[in-house]
């Protein structure tokens, strides 16, 4: 074909995918409905210009849309990867890690039951072998949610369920792509009844094979992504390269799932590149791949329908039924898991309860589109796979997809309509009568004092305030005969946009340099999760979600064991300043809220809610100030480099802003105000870079911080240093047990310890010690000494703190009198040492 024609028709397919989006919405249909009709119609209109008999003009056109070269590795090589490596790297994949446990069995266990389902029951009907009838389930096993998915965020319907069906489908179409290959070489090498245990291994080999790929090109890719800093678009270049690179590999050379390999590809890059690439250079990455994903998931469905008239060519009326008995069997085996494995995962506390109104168009809504026909196109190419197994799959993979798209795809609105979930709760409803109200009151205020500031005549302002006025009374009167709004209602939504108005400072905060990538979206996982806690559970859920932030991350023992016993500092000075660098920036936030809850919440929810609004908020603020105290204690001095660093980057991005005011009124021209936001970015990159964390400089710190060790002169405090180890703890370490033969002198520089003996218990706090008076009586401990808070100790070990203990008075004195006040008598080797 003409290469001429293809571009001219590539160009009008690219029209028609614009035009599907206001279509749909004039409609009220899914935009992969529209795109599927449009194809079909392409198609039909052209075989019946082609064989008609009225006029030959349109013949060439008509021959070149049929004569398009469609071919199965078109849509598995070229849009697939494209489209699968798009969606893994737009969904939320820190909040899809909340909810793994659900989406994994939702997508791998949905694909293996709807497989077995429909294999089983056409290989009752249909006479083909049982392989073949598992390789046709596999197909059909995929499902397009984006039809769903689209509805439930424009509806009341929880986000978190919303994020459940888009990453089940992510997952989904990489199992169903996998199952397809495993059955595809069963049915094409004629292997009727495969051995279990080639099916048990084989399968995960093609999944872990896939992901650990996708994994470690993608840490690769990142590493040249990091050093084109100063090139954006060679970044963007690199990335588009990454998921044809890794499914080519994984496919062709490694025979492991390509799907898989793209899919942890694009996954990795979601979660990593944020702590790689500068803000401006990944929103340009981001909105590069979703226009790239717009034009592949437009371009695969137009011309998978552009295929549909040629796969039903030979269809006879018993193909009918098969196609039913898969439609039957599909569902059958979608609710099977909505109706029976979704209600034992909220058992379970897995999932978050799912009402039966959305399970039903969550089961309704399972469309299926272009992966379907071209895996199904895939098997009618093979010249391995019998012919009779070739056109059933081609009829019943097709006739499925065009029963979910026009049959289940154009009802899905309605059947939404009529469950209800399209309407306001009653509280929302009165909640927006409100919150119309107010904001016509603030208006009126706004438009009076803006037309007189204008100077235009009284009589045209006194008439158009009348006419506003008549509309404020009636927004009014509407509010006050609305639902009365309960007091606890009312704090629930004063928390959920409180904890919303908080995601937006972080965003801010992000947008303009103050807040690192990584640590904004942490951040912003946090508010999120305190939104839906909020929505769930109320003022608890809010509190309680607070409290679960304040928490020190999971890693954190296992970097202070690492740190205690093996000496490795590593990971517990990285840890530890990701928690510093999260508390000074969490109580920045947490002060302008209050002035969030003065300005727009008051207006809406009244006085009262407003003051306890502000109760929590303080509380919210003074647990958090509490948490960077103790911080401060721990590691004196490197809080304030990190207020620092946050006050200078705030500056620059005020001096950006100023430059751009600047540059919009016309006082500096677009060449200076480059020169001079290029100086800007050279010092937003240098404290880009946060301070180093240095145990062994905080060590010395906290040393010459110590009581005891006040009086030593600089080079004998430095030499102490290096023989005092420092030792992290959490509450409820234990860290001298009862029994045992003291090795070593703890000295307090920040937190608390218990000491509790038989009838005794003695809490110590900073710049005491313990475990030298049992080394004084050369005797086993007779208590248990237990952290309360967490901690920073610094232990000597037996020989050189007694070397200590001669050489430093003060110490010596200090230790035979809190010897003498405990009754403790000193052992006389060790009193004659001293």
């Amino acid at each position: 074909m003409d290469l001429v024609v293809i571009v001219a028709l590539v160009a009008a397919l690219f029209a028609v995918i614009g035009l599907s989006e206001p279509i749909a919405d004039r409609l009220r249909l899914p935009a992969t409905v529209i795109l599927a009709m449009m194809g079909i119609a392409i198609a039909t209109g052209a075989t019946l210009l082609l064989h008609t008999t009225l006029t030959n003009a349109f013949d060439p056109l008509a021959q070149a849309i049929l004569a398009l070269p469609i071919r199965s590795n078109l849509f598995l090589y070229v849009f697939l990867p494209t489209l699968i490596f798009q969606v893994a790297l737009s969904i939320d994949f820190r909040r899809m890690l909340d909810d793994w446990v659900p989406i994994l069995v939702l997508s791998v266990f949905a694909v293996l039951v709807a497989t077995l389902v429909v294999g089983y029951a056409l290989y009752m009907v249909a006479g083909l072998s049982l392989m073949a009838c598992f390789l046709i389930g596999a197909i059909v096993s995929t499902t397009d949610p984006s039809a769903v998915v689209s509805i439930f965020r424009g509806t009341p319907a929880p986000q978190r369920l919303a994020r459940i069906v888009e990453g089940e489908s992510l997952l989904n179409d990489a199992a169903a792509i996998a199952l397809f290959g495993l059955f595809f070489a069963y049915v094409a090498f004629g292997i009727p009844t495969p051995q279990p245990a080639d099916l048990v291994f084989h399968f995960p080999w093609l999944v872990f094979g896939g992901g650990f790929i996708g994994w470690a090109a993608t840490r690769l890719a990142l590493t040249g992504l990091s050093r084109l800093g100063d090139h954006p678009l060679g970044q963007v270049s690199v990335s588009v390269a990454l998921p044809y690179l890794v499914y080519v590999l994984a496919e062709s050379l490694l025979n492991v799932s390509g799907v898989i390999a793209v899919v942890a590809a694009g996954l990795t890059l979601n979660y990593l590149a944020p702590g790689k690439l500068s803000p401006p250079s990944l929103k340009k990455l981001r909105d590069t791949w979703d226009l790239l994903g717009y034009w592949a998931s437009g371009m695969i469905f137009v011309l998978a329908a552009l295929l549909i008239p040629r796969l039903l060519a030979n269809v006879r009326p018993f193909d009918l039924v098969l196609i039913a008995v898969t439609v039957v069997a599909a569902l059958m085996a979608r609710a099977l898991i909505l109706f029976a494995v979704f209600p034992l995962l909220t058992r379970m506390r897995a999932s978050p309860k799912v009402e039966v109104p959305y399970r039903l168009a969550i089961m309704w809504g399972g469309l299926r589109g272009a992966v379907t026909l071209a895996l199904a196109l895939a098997v009618t190419e093979s010249f391995r796979i019998p012919p009779d197994v070739k056109r059933q799959v081609g009829i019943i993979a097709t006739g499925f997809t065009l029963f979910t798209l026009m049959v289940q795809g154009t009802t899905l609105r309605l059947i939404i309509s009529r469950l209800g979930l399209d309407r306001l709760s009653p509280l929302d409803t009165a909640l927006s009568a409100q919150v119309v109200a107010v904001a016509l009151q603030s208006v009126r205020e706004t438009a009076t004092s803006a037309a007189r500031d204008l100077g235009l005549t009284r009589e045209t302002v006194r008439d158009e305030a009348k006419r506003f006025a008549e509309r404020v009374d009636r927004a009014v009167k509407a509010a006050d005969e609305g639902t009365e709004i309960a007091d606890r209602d009312r704090i629930t939504l004063g928390l959920v946009a409180l904890a919303g108005r908080e995601r937006d400072l972080i965003l801010e905060g992000f947008r303009e340099r103050t807040i690192p990538a990584r640590l904004a979206n942490r951040m912003l996982v946090d508010a999120d999760r305190m939104i839906e806690g909020t929505r769930t559970g109320g003022r608890l859920g809010y509190l309680n979600t607070a409290r679960r932030r304040m928490r020190a991350t999971g890693w954190m023992r296992p970097a202070e064991f690492l740190h205690n016993r093996l000496r490795l500092s590593g990971p517990l000075s990285n840890l530890t300043a990701d928690r510093f660098e999260q508390l000074v920036t969490q109580v920045l936030i947490l002060k302008e809220l209050h002035g969030f809850i003065d300005t727009r919440i008051r207006r809406i929810h009244g006085k009262r809610v407003a003051e306890l609004l502000h109760d929590l908020l303080e509380r919210r603020l003074e647990e958090t100030q509490k948490a960077l105290d103790g911080l401060r204690l721990q590691f004196p001095g490197y809080a304030e480099r990190l207020e620092r660093r946050l006050i200078r980057q705030m500056v620059l991005a005020q001096e950006e802003r100023e430059y751009a005011a600047l540059v919009a009124d016309g006082l500096i021209g677009p060449e200076l105000r480059q020169v001079l936001i290029g100086g800007i970015a050279e010092r937003h990159a240098k404290l880009a870079e946060r301070p180093p964390l240095d145990l062994a400089v905080q060590k010395s710190e906290l040393v010459r911080q110590f009581p005891l060790f006040t009086d030593m002169d600089e080079a004998k405090r430095k030499g102490l240093a290096r023989h005092l180890r420092t030792v992290y703890a959490a509450p409820g370490t234990v860290l001298m047990r009862r029994g045992e033969m003291p090795r070593q002198v703890w000295f307090i520089a920040s937190g608390a310890v218990e000491v509790a003996r038989a009838n005794q218990v003695i809490r110590l706090g900073r710049g005491e010690m313990f475990g030298h008076l049992a080394l004084l009586q050369r005797s086993a401990r007779r208590g248990q000494v237990t952290a309360i808070t967490h901690c920073t100790l610094l232990t000597l070990d037996e020989p050189r703190f007694l070397a200590l203990v001669q050489r430093n008075v003060a110490l010596r004195d200090a230790v035979l009198e809190n010897a003498a006040k405990r009754g403790v008598t000193v052992d006389p080797a060790v009193m004659k040492a001293l």
